[in-house]
């Protein structure tokens, strides 16, 4: 059997908490999170980001979407805990890149 890349990811919720995750797939989310993410304040909402983030998923990875939030939700918030990203103070969540 295969062994398949793994890479290490955060948890803006849970400091200090990492986790391994199959590489080529949080890759994959991360790209397309990254661009589909704008650069400027108000940001996107996790609902509004996951609906884009669909069309700029591979297939083979994410068929028909499959697990497509869960994995969104891994990379928000590893992206949250490096500072790549940020979100607005107050609700409803919304998103952007620093």
């Amino acid at each position: 059997m295969a062994k398949i890349d793994q890479v290490s990811v955060e948890n803006a919720v849970s400091p200090g908490h990492v986790r391994n995750l199959n590489a080529g797939k949080f890759e994959a989310v991360r790209a397309a999170y990254l661009k589909v993410l704008p650069d400027t304040a108000p940001g996107l909402t996790p609902r509004e980001i996951q609906a884009a983030l669909l069309k700029h998923l591979p297939q083979d990875l994410f068929p028909g979407g499959a697990k497509a939030g869960w994995w969104a939700k891994s990379v928000q918030l590893d992206l949250e805990a490096k500072g790549v990203i940020a979100r607005q103070p107050k609700p409803p969540v919304r998103l952007h890149r620093v």
